[in-house]
């Protein structure tokens, strides 16, 4: 299957596109006006050449523009224009074209599917346009996973899996393998080339907020998972119908001291009091060997581990050091997001996450991570400061020009150069399908992981009188006499979520970071504790990070964990419908003194854990 139109529809595109077919069928511009075919639109030369060829003819604005990728806006008509009614972020991708030259956009929240097919051909059709013609390259943040997560992407017409810790917790790389291979459909048919994971961080600082994005805290469970991960989405090597998987986050970002995490000012460094560096590196030796096309680093500050304090994009001993000269990395390397230029959050700054190197302006920002060994900046469009070094002379056309040459190397492996569409008409195919829609319910509903079922309380039969919290009345209905209080209630089934704890600032994103204690407090738990004794109860608890739970635990009938699941996919369980089979990818700890006691960067470390890692019932 290919997203890639084919026959008369793919005939109806080139024609619009201004390109011509040959005899073999293969696609190219017409010539150009000095009579000739360019080596690199001739998709008949090999991929090194026709890259030599195009370098060749860019201007130094142009190769500047490639060393970026912004976020870009998708109008609800998918037409390009920007909006000057819309928000000012993200900007439209037509703009920053332009202005700045960019060809590297990544997506944010978006319209339905069909839209974004047709906007990407539109702007693809833009592109064409250009001076020589290069072809954009669209990447993403997950976007198939059940989940309110602040960092989970809007999943409007995407298939809905449990998260990427339900992966973990079922260990099944096969599952995995195919999972990618489906939503590998999705992303094609509306022209997502570059998949801005797998997470391959390992949780072992309980308290990190981006836990709910990982395998969990086992390195070899990750390597094994993340692998199939990149397979299913990349295919054996890099080609049309591949989509391109960066893999996040280079050496590893899960040892944050606190778990304050590094986006923002607070954060205290990225620690190794365990000694345990290189246990992390584990799951990026797999990624690499998988031929991971492309990796991203942390903001996270190697504290003492390198020869100097600085966040992983501008430290030159593990980007060139490590990754490059180690591990003999020669794939694209792009910055996380906004490490260059300050935000504005209305009258909020948000300071770019340059942390060690503060005090450089945004231009040696630029120089000291280049100098490094990264690629390509993400979340930033200042072509402008490239351009200013280089022709200031402290940037050497030589090394831009390493950069932009694994960069062209991807589009060209990518097809984007023979042929840069989608086909409007095949989102209706690829998007809804049932076995797809199965496949993806079904995840959620078997990676729950069963920790308790006192007198085999589960599954429930019958229609019992049940009162519900935190679940849709309506759902459970279906299930049930559903009552009003708990003493009318025979039993009763609650949804809780892992609890945290705003960060006191005035930034609204690190507000909404699940930063924190992992423990109920006083209050809320003394009330979730009267339901308890007063009726028997089910507890279904979201694990986004390992919650602190003893007294619940001691006081529940029934414990299940889920990782991302719908209200229906919780009651099938309970009820009996499904089963769950899956096993905790983290250990969940007794006390917030053993969460404190633990060293971040050692896995499987808390002193008499509540429920150990792997831990999970049968029922």
């Amino acid at each position: 299957m290919t997203s890639s139109p084919n026959g008369a529809a793919r005939d109806v595109l080139a024609a619009q596109s201004g390109l011509a077919r040959t005899e073999d069928g293969l696609l190219f511009r017409d010539l150009n006006k000095n009579g000739r075919l360019d080596v690199y639109e001739d998709p008949r030369r090999p991929v090194a050449d026709r890259v030599e060829d195009l370098l060749g003819q860019m201007t130094l604005a142009e190769k500047a523009g490639m060393l970026f990728i912004d976020g870009a806006v998708v109008n609800e008509d998918a037409s390009l224009d920007p909006r000057p009614d819309g928000p000012p972020f993200p900007r439209a991708a037509v703009t920053q074209m332009t202005e700045r030259n960019l060809n590297h956009f990544n997506l944010w929240q978006i319209p339905a599917a069909q839209v974004v097919a047709n906007w990407y051909n539109n702007l693809q059709r833009f592109a064409e346009q250009t001076r020589l013609g290069i072809p954009v390259t669209i990447a993403s943040d997950p976007r198939n996973h059940f989940s309110r997560n602040i960092f989970a992407m809007s999943a409007t017409d995407f298939s809905q899996w449990c998260e990427t810790l339900g992966f973990g917790a079922l260990g099944d790389a096969e599952l995995v393998r195919r999972f990618a291979d489906m939503v590998r459909e999705e992303y094609l048919a509306v022209g997502i080339r570059v998949a801005l994971h797998p997470q391959i961080d390992l949780a072992t600082e309980p308290r990190w907020p981006r836990i709910s994005g990982t395998f969990g805290e086992d390195a070899h469970l990750t390597a094994r998972l993340g692998r199939a991960y990149i397979e299913g989405f990349q295919g054996r090597q890099l080609g049309p119908h591949s989509v391109a998987c960066m893999a996040k986050h280079f050496p590893g970002g899960g040892p944050q001291n606190e778990g304050l995490d590094p986006h923002f000012e607070f954060q205290k460094g990225q620690i190794y009091p365990g000694h345990n560096f290189d246990y992390h590196l584990i799951p990026f030796e797999a990624a690499l060997a998988a031929g991971a096309a492309a990796i991203m680093p942390y903001y996270g500050v190697p504290v003492d581990q390198t020869d100097e304090n600085v966040a992983m994009s501008f430290n030159r001993a593990i980007i060139t050091g490590l990754l490059r000269e180690k591990y003999g990395y020669d794939g694209v390397i792009c910055t996380d997001w906004g490490l260059i230029t300050d935000s504005r959050m209305g009258d909020v700054v948000w300071p770019a996450r340059a942390w060690g190197v503060e005090h450089l302006s945004e231009a040696e920002r630029v120089r000291k991570a280049l100098e490094a060994g990264v690629d390509q900046f993400g979340g930033e469009n200042r072509s402008d400061l490239v351009e200013a070094l280089a022709r200031d002379g402290r940037l050497s056309e030589a090394r831009l020009d390493a950069s932009v040459r694994r960069l062209l190397r991807q589009k060209f492996e990518l097809g984007l150069f023979d042929n840069p569409f989608v086909d409007p008409g095949r989102v209706a195919e690829v998007f809804g399908r049932p076995e797809v829609l199965a496949a993806g319910a079904a995840s959620q509903r078997r990676a729950m992981t069963l920790l308790k079922n006192e007198g085999q309380i589960l599954p429930l039969g019958g229609r019992p009188r049940l009162y519900v919290q935190n679940l849709d009345a309506q759902v459970a209905g279906r299930y049930a006499e559903v009552v009003a209080t708990p003493q009318e209630a025979e039993l009763a089934v609650v949804r809780l979520e892992t609890p945290w704890v705003p960060v006191e600032t005035l930034n609204p994103m690190a507000r909404g970071f699940h930063h924190g204690d992992l423990d109920f407090k006083a209050a809320a738990k003394e009330e979730l504790l009267a339901l308890l004794r007063s009726v028997p109860t089910v507890v279904v608890i979201y694990l986004d990070r390992p919650a602190v739970i003893p007294e619940i635990a001691a006081a529940a009938r029934g414990l299940l964990a889920d990782y991302g699941a719908t209200d229906a996919a919780v009651l099938d369980v309970v009820f009996g419908r499904a089963r769950p089979e899956g096993r905790l990818p983290f250990e969940l700890p007794s006390s917030m003194e053993a969460v404190r006691r633990q060293k971040p960067d050692l896995p499987h470390d808390s002193e008499d854990p509540l429920f150990p890692f792997g831990f999970g019932l049968e029922m």
